[in-house]
């Protein structure tokens, strides 16, 4: 290799005409895109970009600049996951690099996820040579094939000459428009190869590019705008219903300026918490299958339904026609035109960037001097929020892991960032965690993937290094990526990790309780013999505490917060707990089940799901 320099343009790339390997071009192309960090794990068709990352931060170092450090986990979907945590808690694009056949094939659980949740990373897979692509060879897999039905985009880079335009234009691809996951493959031999660095250049998608012109020029005309606000002068009741494109789009603070001027109280759905504050008056916390009680209560009664950034999924409208059956009106606003009408039909909607949107709809609303007062409406929901509360039994003897999460979130105070694992503890810390910023709740939404927390973590703590960061987990879930605990250590990530062990799958059992008449087909785990607590000590953990007294639980939690560097709890709660309130898969608001602690307006009957709706 050398470092052959042609004459490059006035302005250009200091870089450009220098002669590099198509590995080192991958790896400036990330350093040019903003990349912070690096998840992943190495291996013999990936070793030429792994060597360019070494010899980029050997520079780095001899030059005085920061280096973009290359963090390497346990498992290549640990390494999906981290970037994916990386890309939520920042904002910015993750990076995942992987060898080829069983790395790449590691990572296609983060991609779906990524895809699902609408977040952006860049996996780069090494691949086998050229040549050999087809053949059956050492680890070789159908990268293409497999990567082409679960994310945004994918590249197999079989001409050189285009690596660079294409590692760029994967970041492009997966920031615009509705983000998402981007795959580019690449095989070794194009990663030897030698040529002249560019410092520039995109490949020609004109398709993409027009797609993402019309959204930029989508501007949300006065007379649209004047039909938005001619319905809500109509209504008595409106409600906005948020969801995860309010934070994928960067629009939480245009949403809250919305509901505050106009005195909209807002909903969100699981994907949208913390697209307001949760300790505001206006927020009504989290509606659906597992929502508040109060907040699912609001959809019910509202006029007009507002839809921000959502897409009235199974989990929120399980009966589509039933959801906000008193809703005169709809609106939707939306990044992706092929939500609008999906689910529900709609009758005002604007297709574009939400935060625009509602920039323009907030001038039209005060040039118009709007006023229409909805303070009867709020001050209705304010009681709701009394009467229909979330609460558990206090009286307990044994731990509650309400009053677990309750004693964290009195600590953090609505600032840390939060991830969880899926499943009971999940939803536990969505109804009990109060969140007064976008981005700080960071958990597997559509995908519900089981390992989530714990490499999310890692990646939100990489990116937000001055941020508390904890992963609120259950004994199951953590099970899934447990080897990332050693990461954690390896690089002395604070991180805080949660596990709330209710020996074995929590909401599997519950449902296996409401819905199979109490048969805990594979889900009970009492009789394993896992100690947590010896394997995170094993794993470098010097805080390592099994909380067992409920009268410690005030203690505990708080040396646990405290501990400066990663510290680990296991906690012992009651393994009956339930996640209530619950709406029955396939049901409407109206059969929501609230348990024996929290109120309801009418008595429910438990009605079991039809046979097309058991999960």
């Amino acid at each position: 290799m050398t470092d052959t320099v042609t004459q490059p343009r006035a302005g250009a790339h200091p870089l450009a005409g220098t002669r590099m390997s198509g590995a080192r071009m991958i790896m400036q192309v990330l350093a040019d895109e903003g990349v912070t960090a690096i998840f992943g794990y190495s291996g013999g068709a990936i070793l030429p970009t792994y060597d360019a990352v070494f010899l980029y931060n050997e520079a780095c170092a001899r030059d005085g600049q920061p280096a973009i450090p290359l963090i390497v986990p346990a498992n290549e979907q640990g390494a999906g996951f981290m970037a994916a945590g990386y890309a939520r808690a920042s904002g910015r694009v993750g990076v995942c690099l992987v060898t080829s056949g069983p790395g790449a094939t590691n990572t296609v659980t983060p991609v779906r996820d990524c895809m699902a949740d609408s977040v952006p990373i860049v996996v780069i897979s090494g691949q086998v040579s050229t040549a050999a692509i087809g053949t059956d060879a050492f680890q070789e897999a159908p990268v293409p094939t497999m990567m082409g039905a679960v994310a945004k985009h994918i590249f197999l880079v079989t001409d050189p000459t285009k690596l660079e335009s294409t590692v760029r234009t994967a970041f492009e691809i997966a920031r615009t428009g509705r983000p998402g996951p981007v795959v580019v493959d690449v095989p070794k031999d194009v990663q030897n190869w030698e040529g002249i660095y560019q410092g520039e250049g995109l490949l020609p998608i004109p398709g993409y590019r027009r797609r993402m012109h019309e959204l930029e020029v989508a501007t949300l005309e006065p007379a649209a705008a004047g039909r938005l606000f001619a319905m809500l002068a109509e209504s008595n009741r409106p409600l906005i219903y948020a969801g995860g494109g309010v934070i994928n789009g960067n629009a939480a603070r245009a949403l809250t300026e919305f509901a505050t001027t106009f005195g909209i109280p807002v909903v969100t759905t699981l994907m949208g918490i913390g697209s307001v504050d949760t300790t505001t008056d206006l927020a009504m916390r989290m509606l659906g299958m597992h929502g508040a009680a109060f907040a699912n209560y609001a959809v019910d009664d509202c006029d007009f339904l507002i839809a921000v950034g959502a897409r009235f999924d199974d989990r929120v409208a399980g009966v589509p026609d039933k959801f906000a059956k008193n809703a005169r009106r709809i609106a939707h606003l939306d990044v992706d035109r092929a939500e609008i009408n999906k689910v529900k039909r709609v009758h005002w909607s604007h297709i574009g960037r939400v935060a625009e949107a509602l920039g323009a709809l907030i001038a039209y609303g005060r040039e118009q001097q709007f006023r229409r007062d909805f303070g009867p409406w709020r001050a209705g929901l304010m009681e709701f929020k009394q009467r229909y509360a979330m609460n558990y039994d206090r009286a307990s003897t044994l731990i509650q892991p309400y009053y677990v999460i309750e004693e964290i979130n009195r600590h953090t105070r609505g600032e840390a960032i939060i991830t969880t694992g899926v499943g009971q503890h999940q939803m536990w810390a969505a109804q009990y965690c109060d969140f007064k910023e976008p981005r700080l709740w960071l958990t597997s939404g559509s995908m519900g993937t089981m390992g989530f927390g714990l490499p999310a973590a890692i990646g939100a703590q990489v990116a937000c290094p001055n941020r508390l960061v904890i992963d609120i987990d259950g004994d199951s879930s953590i099970r899934m990526n447990i080897g990332e605990l050693e990461t954690a250590t390896t690089y002395d990530l604070p991180v805080k990790v949660v596990v709330l062990n209710n020996f074995g799958d929590g909401m599997v059992k519950q449902w296996q309780k409401l819905f199979f008449k109490g048969r805990l087909s594979a889900s009970d785990k009492s009789l394993h013999k896992k100690d947590f607590v010896k394997a995170a000590q094993a794993d470098g953990f010097r805080y390592a505490v099994r909380l067992e007294r409920k009268d410690d639980v005030p203690r505990v939690v708080a040396e646990f917060l405290a501990f400066a560097g990663p510290a680990f709890l296991e906690v012992m709660i009651d393994p009956d707990a339930g996640v209530y309130p619950m709406v029955g898969p396939g049901q409407s608001y109206e059969d929501m089940i609230t348990g024996d602690f929290i109120s309801s307006r009418h008595k429910v009957d438990i009605k079991t799901p039809g046979p097309s709706e058991m999960f």
